[in-house]
């Protein structure tokens, strides 16, 4: 009867709510943990609201993503009990880290794993805005294309050019890494501040956002979103930025004026763009980006490698049941 009570008693303490379908590695992950009650929200779409607060009510630990928005209301709906939350994602600007915080509430996220895969989607993007790949095959499939023509589809190269990379953090190496090699003649980047040890692999130099702007043939925005980045691509920094300059974003989609963004490349003063990343997500299909050719626009897919999303769905699992269990996380955000 003891026995029984004291596995009673740790089922109890490990109730997590999962907030969406996730591959099947991390669900096994906490389906097989001794004394782990799973619930889920068994589908591909985001969970609906009522059903999130009626879902993280009494539980012990949500695992979240991107699209689930955790605030004081959801923070309250889930009561005392709760200890940790798990984020199956490296951003979080999705958590209300503040409040989090005065609940001494641990948070667990998923870094480092999907930096390659990003890496190359940014390089993908990066090559397909430059040499209009989109608009390329576009025309073979509409007949456009009807014989060999000096000056047709001709787009950027990235041979003897300048790459301008906002937010020097694990990603933003792993574009400069993988850009490099196809002859990029200099690096700039920007950020918080000077990051010596990680530029010194590219030569990179760091200058402030106006000059990286003004400078650089190819723009790539690797950054976090937050106050200081929020909108810090806008009329001024597009106005700031060659005719012939390429700009990715792969980082958030706030972190740029959509608005301005539009004005630039409809107007020619900047030469294309591509966007991993909108605002909203995802993009309503008569947004005025959508209508142009310039512009290469994906539905954030940055991740989006069968490993890759195993891996994420696995640590955001460990993190969780380490935070439960008063375990050191493998990847815990420190607040």
């Amino acid at each position: 009867a003891a026995g029984a009570r004291a596995a009673q008693a740790v089922a109890s303490a490990m109730s997590v709510f999962v907030t969406r379908r996730i591959p099947s590695e991390g669900l096994r992950v906490l389906s097989q943990a001794s004394g782990c009650r799973v619930q889920q929200w068994d589908s591909e779409e985001p969970v609906p609201r009522a059903e999130l607060l009626a879902g993280v009510a009494g539980a012990h630990g949500p695992l979240c993503l991107l699209s689930d928005r955790i605030d004081r209301e959801v923070l309250d709906a889930a009561g005392p009990d709760l200890k940790v939350i798990s984020t199956l994602s490296v951003g979080f600007d999705h958590l209300a880290l503040d409040e989090i915080k005065k609940r001494g509430i641990r948070v667990g996220y998923t870094p480092d794993v999907l930096t390659d895969a990003t890496a190359e989607l940014s390089v993908a993007l990066l090559l397909s805005a430059c040499r209009r790949l989109p608009e390329a095959a576009e025309q073979v499939k509409s007949g456009g294309w009807t014989t060999w023509k000096p000056l047709w589809m001709c787009g950027y190269g990235l041979s003897d050019s300048t790459v301008g990379i906002i937010g020097l953090g694990r990603i933003g190496q792993a574009v400069a890494r993988r850009l490099k090699p196809f002859g990029v003649r200099k690096f700039l980047y920007t950020g918080s501040g000077p990051k010596p040890e990680s530029a010194a692999e590219f030569g990179a130099e760091f200058v402030p956002l106006t000059r990286l702007a003004e400078e650089s043939d190819f723009v790539v925005v690797t950054c976090a979103l937050t106050p200081a980045t929020q909108g810090m691509c806008n009329k001024d920094f597009f106005g700031r930025m060659k005719k012939t300059s390429v700009f990715v974003n792969t980082s958030r989609g706030a972190v740029v004026n959509q608005e301005d963004l539009y004005d630039a490349l409809a107007q020619g003063r900047i030469a294309a763009a591509g966007l991993d990343v909108t605002t909203p997500e995802p993009l309503p299909t008569d947004h005025p980006l959508l209508s142009l050719k310039n512009c290469v626009i994906l539905p954030h897919i940055g991740s989006a490698t069968y490993a890759t999303r195993s891996t994420m769905a696995v640590l955001a699992a460990n993190n969780l049941l380490a935070g439960l269990r008063g375990e050191p996380m493998p990847h815990e955000l420190k607040l």
